[in-house]
């Protein structure tokens, strides 16, 4: 993957570690560097010569930094047995999954925690469930024990570099949740108080937006400049815009609030306070509700769906998605992304109504005949919230790779 392709985390709440002035070579080496990690941390394990060849170096360039990468413990070599030929096995550098980070999301029902090593790999995950949502320092102390859980497995095996927390509500860069409605949470300064509760720095990000940012690099928006990511659960619904390989921020960071908008006027109060919001009228709740099931994950749903004959949920699913339908209208027509990837219970409406919602997106945005628009559901499932928070907390290691000698 080219590096433009591999973008930065800007909704990160910590900036990349800045280490004085360097020279003209130093900055250009670090990048290089970055480029590279990047590379193998999104891709996988690649060849030098593939690693040359996405990233314009020439051999003795990248062996260059490929031999500083594996001194700083960042990547590794693996070998491979070729395929049908004679010859030495061929060897390729991959991310090193020893290094890690901390990836925690938060929602009203449960506290998550993974252990998430560079290149993706999810080596251990835990989660706290809630019968009411924590107050921040309740939060905290719940992340603080999970930790301490795996702490000796950590210390033991691994190199923790930080902390990554996804938050359902609006975080500036900061760290400071601003409003997180479903918590009760308001101007809480939440990566201050998980630093100091785990002892290691942590950026925060909106919930949304991290998995925007994980699908574009790990799911269906891989090698995608344009796309609009939008994802529905029982506590809401949020959306993410990466637009030329980037995460779309707007100002202080709140683009991609799409649940609050209006499908249906005079319909359901929404949390926000207008009626007929999309995260009111598009929710798994009323489906719930008729299944007579208090929650069911992403799969379990599919799966009940797959087998209910029950006309009342029929036509509830087809009111959701003549609504979503709606809603992806405007946004197809709004920002014009090439692909739209539906996850968490979206993605089910997605695979319960696929033409009826393709319709929606393919046919009735204006211009229509000259656009090639893909709807796809995510690829990572229950995975996006497990590796995407750990994206925060690498963001500066990736930007940065020599810092880790520090």
């Amino acid at each position: 993957m080219p590096e433009s392709a591999a973008p930065q985390a800007p909704w990160a709440s910590e900036p990349p570690r800045t280490l004085g002035a360097r020279s003209a070579n130093d900055q250009v080496r670090q990048q290089n560097l970055s480029t590279v990690l990047r590379l193998v941390h999104s891709e996988g394990a690649l060849s030098r010569a593939a690693i040359g060849e996405a990233v314009g170096l020439n051999r003795s360039t990248v062996a260059a930094l490929v031999a500083e990468l594996l001194e700083l413990g960042l990547v590794r070599e693996t070998s491979s047995a070729p395929t049908g030929r004679v010859g030495r096995p061929s060897v390729r550098v991959e991310a090193d999954d020893s290094v890690v980070a901390l990836s925690i999301s938060v929602e009203p029902d449960g506290v998550q925690l993974g252990l998430v090593g560079l290149g993706g790999a999810v080596h251990s995950r835990v989660r706290h469930d809630l019968a009411s949502a924590p107050s921040p320092r309740r939060f905290a102390s719940i992340a603080a024990s999970l930790v301490d859980g795996m702490r000796a497995d950590i210390e033991r095996h691994y190199r923790l570099v930080g902390a990554g927390l996804a938050v359902p509500g609006l975080v500036d860069p900061s760290g400071l949740v601003l409003v997180a409605p479903s918590l009760g949470w308001k101007r809480e300064g939440i990566a201050a108080r998980l630093t100091n509760a785990l002892g290691v720095p942590t950026s925060v990000g909106n919930l949304a937006g991290v998995g925007a940012f994980a699908e574009a690099r790990f799911g269906m928006g891989r090698g995608i400049d344009n796309m609009l990511y939008l994802s529905g659960s029982r506590h809401g619904i949020g959306g993410g815009l990466i637009f030329d390989g980037n995460l779309l921020r707007g100002t202080n960071g709140f683009a991609g609030e799409l649940g609050h908008t209006v499908v249906n006027p005079g319909g359901a109060r929404c949390e926000c306070g207008r009626r007929g919001c999309l995260a009111a009228e598009v929710t798994p709740n009323r489906v719930l509700d008729m299944l007579g099931r208090k929650k069911l994950d992403e799969d379990e749903l599919d799966i009940e769906l797959g087998v209910m004959r029950d006309a009342r949920i029929t036509a509830e699913l087809e009111r959701q998605v003549d609504l979503l339908s709606t809603a992806l209208t405007n946004f197809v027509n709004a920002f014009a992304p090439q692909t739209v990837v539906l996850a968490g219970y979206l993605g089910v409406l997605l695979s319960t109504s696929r033409e009826r919602l393709s319709d929606a997106v393919t046919v009735q945005p204006m211009g229509s005949e000259g656009r090639q628009i893909r709807l796809e559901r995510s690829r990572m499932r229950s995975q996006l919230m497990q590796i995407g928070p750990a994206e925060l907390a690498f963001a500066p290691l990736l930007a940065d790779p020599a810092s880790l000698r520090l």
